[in-house]
């Protein structure tokens, strides 16, 4: 089964856009087709994004969006701390990475992720969904 880590901005895009990559990706996710690990951090920083006024998004909603993501992702509780990018968040994201395993960080904002780590490679929306019909098998 294919590891993942999801990028905030990745789930923010998939809640706000029904359709395109970072949907087909979380739908993936839920459906259990795809591992989707996240962390206590992670979560946290979903669900604090999630709940900005300017998403327009009600706290009911945001509330069914984070049951699922805990309900279908395995939650890791990261023993590294990584200073891999500049931006403290992401480290979150990279740490999240190394505990579980992670085969991909699915991220919409490469250029904040530099670096590879270990075998987990930083992979766009679209370079995720391209990776996944190729080895999930799923229709173009």
């Amino acid at each position: 089964m294919i590891r993942v880590v999801i990028d905030t901005n990745v789930v923010v895009s998939a809640i706000l856009v029904d359709e395109g990559h970072s949907a087909a990706i979380l739908d993936l996710a839920v459906n259990r087709e795809i591992l989707m690990f996240t962390s206590p951090a992670l979560l946290a920083e979903y669900e604090e994004v999630l709940r900005r006024p300017r998403l327009k998004l009600s706290p009911s909603r945001v509330r069914g969006v984070m049951a699922v993501i805990r309900r279908t992702s395995r939650q890791v509780k990261p023993v590294v701390t990584l200073k891999l990018s500049v931006h403290e968040s992401d480290n979150r994201i990279y740490e999240c990475a190394a505990t579980g395993g992670a085969d991909y960080i699915v991220t919409g904002n490469a250029k904040h992720f530099k670096q590879e780590y270990r075998s987990t490679r930083i992979v766009t929306p679209r370079e995720f969904i391209e990776l996944a019909r190729a080895e999930l098998g799923l229709p173009r």
